[in-house]
């Protein structure tokens, strides 16, 4: 759920709550399932989410532990009877009969399909006949199920995971040897940030993997946000370098981009580039975190026409915009260099009308504070009840005067 701050009976401000995995040592299932739970789920409410399901033969065990010096919590599925082979189907009807909360059954199973058509892009057959054999038995579904439990528990809004290590070596599983990362764990990956690092061991886990392929919202480094919780989950296993086997989850609520006073400005001339998907290109620049996106027409040399793509951004999210540009466009160089900006204060605020809430930019000025409303708000209200854009905005003037 969003956290919401009540301001007067008028508006409110949002916040989004933020959670940021930083897996510097990988991340499995359960190492997630520590991090949640030292990062405030409370261990009554897990066991009793986990109670839900009709698995048996199996306990959870939570402690907490020390991992080179840093305090953390380990949760260890012990099982103790033999497991069946389960397939998709089996895995989505034992969710779908539990009284589980209806979206976490539902991202519990679409975490589950995700590692089905891995899995069988792998092998070469269909993800209903996969059948999961270390990823399908009562531990892997503790995992998930625990894990996206444990996320709405914190009332996460949004899931950013930073890039992933990738080492080499071997893992022993039911189809004998594999190279690592796992071939499975490969075709999840896809599209994901990673990087290598020199050690013979397994860091990311089929299940982790598709936990946080489904999940997060973004990759790339830690966003803009004021901090408020960490924790850390522990490994079932030690590094083979020392280094700490853990799991860090940093969670906060999302920091306003108008306090980022220095900011990067990314360039590029095009002249061989269609400007018909430049909505598409613009619309993906802002998710990502754009400040301001901006499409000049110019003459190039030899007098060609062509554009100069300009993208502010804050420092946290210039690499991956610049991959974004490079990526979508025909560009194959960019200029950047930082400035420094003023930004008057404000907020996005909700106010009643009556066509119900709206958005709103409150903007304090250096002699008055003003209430803009939000275009594509009007445009929406303007369309679903068949008005004027110009009489939503009247309206809004009307309700914001004197605030």
């Amino acid at each position: 759920m969003p956290l919401w701050v009540f301001i007067s009976n008028r508006r409110t401000v949002y916040l989004m709550r933020t959670a940021y995995l930083d897996c510097f040592s990988g991340i499995s299932g359960d190492m997630l399932l520590g991090a949640l739970v030292h990062a405030g789920v409370r261990e009554q409410t897990m066991i009793s989410t986990l109670g839900n399901l009709a698995c048996t033969g199996y306990t959870v065990n939570i402690s907490p532990t020390q991992v080179s010096s840093l305090q953390a919590t380990r949760v260890q599925v012990d099982v103790e009877d033999r497991q069946p082979h389960r397939n998709l189907a089996d895995i989505r009807a034992m969710l779908l009969a539990s009284p589980l909360d209806e979206q976490v059954q539902h991202e519990s199973i679409a975490v589950f399909r995700r590692l089905a058509e891995a899995e069988a892009t792998v092998h070469g057959c269909s993800p209903d006949e996969v059948h999961f054999h270390e990823v399908g038995a009562v531990d892997a579904i503790v995992d998930v199920v625990g894990s996206i439990a444990g996320l709405h528990s914190l009332d996460i809004d949004r899931l950013i995971c930073s890039p992933l290590p990738v080492p080499r070596g071997w893992v022993n599983c039911h189809h004998g040897e594999l190279p690592v990362p796992a071939p499975a764990v490969c075709e999840l990956l896809q599209g994901v940030p990673i990087y290598g690092v020199d050690i013979d061991q397994e860091l990311v886990t089929p299940t982790g993997a598709a936990i946080i392929r489904e999940l997060a919202d973004h990759f790339g480094p830690m966003p803009p946000m004021c901090l408020t919780t960490t924790g850390y989950g522990a490994g079932s296993r030690s590094r083979n370098d020392g280094r700490p086997n853990l799991l860090r989850i940093m969670i906060g609520d999302d920091h306003s981009p108008e306090e980022a006073q220095q900011v990067v400005v990314i360039e590029t001339a095009l002249d061989d580039w269609s400007p018909e998907t430049w909505p598409h290109v613009a619309e993906k620049l802002l998710h990502n975190g754009a400040l301001d996106v901006l499409l000049t027409p110019v003459h190039m040399k030899k007098g060609r026409p062509g554009f100069v793509l300009s993208t502010v951004s804050d420092h946290a999210h210039a690499e991956g915009l610049k991959k974004i540009i490079l990526s979508e466009t025909s560009a194959i160089g960019l200029r950047f260099h930082t400035e420094k900006r003023f930004t008057l204060p404000r907020e996005i605020i909700e106010i009643e009308t009556k066509w119900g809430l709206m958005k709103a930019k409150k903007i304090e000025t250096p002699v008055s504070v003003t209430i803009t409303p939000e275009y594509e708000e009007c445009r929406r209200i303007a369309s679903e009840y068949n008005i004027s854009i110009n009489e939503v905005y009247t309206e809004i003037h009307l309700q914001t005067a004197g605030m």
